[in-house]
């Protein structure tokens, strides 16, 4: 899943503004993948989330084959790193996405599920190929 995302987003934006997590680097103590399979067992989306200082997740790598899309699967995902990070007791999710209309459908994704756009988040740089998204967490 990770290589297929790897080479959808590839195209979309220049190099120095996508920032991809390895499948070792998603496999860090300070994060928790989330995958969903069909019935037959293979992985069919997954989504990120890793947990920063000052009680802030971010949402990473996000993605659902694509003859699958429009079918929830996304919307599931991020239902569960929502959950998990008010369990862990996060006080916001933030998020970093592309600005190609590409990205739309997951725009309307994080919007739907209550994020706003915002400002450049962590450490990420502002651009015209970034856009952010955070959501606050009920306490």
């Amino acid at each position: 899943m990770v290589t297929a995302l790897n080479a959808h987003l590839t195209p979309l934006s220049p190099p120095e503004f996508q920032f991809p997590m390895t499948a070792e680097q998603m496999s860090g103590a300070d994060c928790m993948v989330f995958i969903v399979r069909d019935n037959s067992g293979a992985p069919v989306g997954m989504g990120c989330l890793k947990q920063h200082e000052g009680r802030i997740g971010e949402v990473k790598r996000m993605w659902s084959a694509p003859h699958l899309r429009g079918q929830g699967i996304g919307a599931s995902v991020l239902a569960a790193i929502i959950d998990k990070a008010e369990a862990l007791d996060l006080s916001e999710l933030v998020l970093e996405t592309g600005t190609s209309p590409e990205y739309a459908p997951a725009w309307s994704l994080y919007e739907r599920a209550g994020f706003q756009p915002c400002g450049a988040v962590l450490d990420y740089p502002t651009s015209e190929h970034n856009r952010f998204y955070r959501k606050v967490l009920s306490a």
